[in-house]
């Protein structure tokens, strides 16, 4: 009788034992996983390194902004790299530094973007039209471009986009261009990188509560006035979050929950598109 009860005692703590070792693996689904976040230091590539480094992941992040970045990494237990995803000398320091410290990645999410100055087709200035385009467009490109031979086979890439990419709102010409052209190479990435079973999506965001608007140079006055106008535009009345747009990369990366998604675009918008 005692020798019943030891083999069904053994058995539980066996069992116990197996259910949490499955629940630990559930936790940390990215352990052993090398992620890059471009604009890592501030609102959506921010809370994204969050969630991948509570995931397990290893995560490095980028900036233009050396006390920014590292003060970040510091944060949130990254590894920061500045640069800046608008020049090409910066994206190749990058990409030879990461393959020489970890050789390959799991995880791509090309993050860094800025909206530029809002204003008509007609006044736009050719600076603000290459700035933008060199870091939304050109320097998410080539980011990619460079990291291709160092994504292992079934890695994941992400973008990041917006709703206005189609959209064709008055004074916001480059931007909506610069996040549309994006979305079309983010779908001819994901045709050519299918082979290798290496996914590529696309998140955009609608109105979200980070800096990035403030970044674009508008007063306190002004933004509280876009704030109200955009809430009244979203079907569901509220902002979303970096949050938010950071669990829908996390998704995307995970290769159990989405490893039939690739060419996919994931609105985050609350409905405003409708």
């Amino acid at each position: 009788m005692i020798l019943i009860y030891s083999v069904i005692l053994v058995t539980k703590v066996y069992q116990f034992e197996i259910t949490l070792s499955k629940k630990f693996k559930e936790m940390n689904k990215f352990n052993n996983k090398v992620a890059i976040v471009t604009g890592g230091n501030s609102g959506i590539g921010y809370a994204t390194a969050k969630e991948l480094i509570a995931e397990g992941a290893s995560v490095i992040i980028t900036g233009r902004r050396k006390e920014a970045i590292e003060k970040a990494a510091e944060e949130l237990g990254a590894i920061p790299f500045i640069a800046d995803q608008g020049k090409l000398e910066d994206i190749n320091s990058f990409k030879n530094e990461i393959e020489n410290q970890f050789g390959k990645v799991d995880i791509l999410f090309i993050n860094a973007g800025i909206t530029g100055t809002l204003d008509s087709i007609e006044n736009m200035s050719s600076e603000n039209f290459d700035n933008v385009m060199d870091i939304n467009f050109r320097g998410a490109y080539f980011t990619l471009g460079k990291f291709i031979p160092l994504l292992n086979d079934g890695a994941s890439v992400v973008f990041l986009s917006s709703n206005v990419a189609t959209t064709y709102k008055a004074n916001s010409s480059v931007y909506q261009a610069s996040k549309a052209a994006l979305n079309s190479i983010a779908k001819t990435a994901a045709a050519e990188l299918a082979p290798r079973k290496i996914r590529v999506n696309i998140v955009s965001p609608g109105p979200t509560k980070t800096e990035i608007m403030t970044k674009a140079g508008l007063d306190e006055k002004t933004l509280e006035g876009l704030n109200d106008w955009m809430i009244n535009a979203i079907p569901l009345k509220k902002m979303g979050t970096a949050e938010d747009v950071a669990k829908a990369v996390v998704y995307l990366s995970d290769n159990e929950i989405a490893s039939f998604m690739t060419g996919t675009e994931i609105l985050i918008d609350g409905g405003m598109i409708l």
